[in-house]
């Protein structure tokens, strides 16, 4: 039997029993998608399927649908964030936001590719140490470590914006 008669075996025998799992947890449509991932799994892992795959195949579903949990959890604590920042944004001068935004910019870019990359993942990517560590494929001590050097890199750099910002223009002129 081939791989793809396998899987088209796995699913017809199967397929219900999964959406079945999925309807019992969540929304028809969450259901559908959770299925779908549990199935692109199975063919991914053909070959780790037991012959009992039932029990497999509903493991993955759970695995899958918390996945989906954590990530809708993510996308509306962000959401949350970026309309705390706009109403933030609202009070102040919109200079001052510009202002403020282009110096993180400068400052973030003035950072070396690897330091940018460790603050991406915590920041933009919502990755706590342990898993940071796992995408870059190092040790949890070693990207905690580059997390806070890098953190503290942008701080100082950000700082001397600062400082610099409060010069007068003609200081800013002679030193450059």
């Amino acid at each position: 039997m081939t791989d793809s008669e396998r899987f088209e075996a796995v699913f017809h025998a199967h397929h219900r029993a999964v959406l079945r799992y999925a309807l019992r947890r969540t929304d028809p449509a969450t259901a559908e998608e959770v299925v779908a991932d549990t199935f692109l799994v199975c063919w991914r892992r053909l070959d780790d399927m037991p012959a009992d795959p039932l029990p497999w195949l509903l493991g993955t579903a759970r695995r899958c649908l918390a996945n989906l949990r954590r990530s809708q959890t993510r996308s509306r604590n962000l959401a949350a964030r970026a309309s705390r920042l706009d109403t933030e944004g609202e009070s102040r001068d919109p200079s001052d936001v510009i202002g403020a935004r282009e110096s993180i910019r400068a400052a973030f870019a003035g950072l070396s590719e690897s330091e940018r990359e460790v603050l991406r993942l915590v920041a933009w990517d919502g990755l706590d140490v342990a898993a940071g560590a796992r995408v870059l494929g190092c040790t949890r001590a070693a990207f905690a470590l580059r997390l806070h050097r890098a953190r503290r890199r942008l701080r100082a750099r950000l700082a001397a914006a600062e400082d610099a910002s409060q010069l007068p223009e003609s200081v800013l002129q002679e030193a450059t």
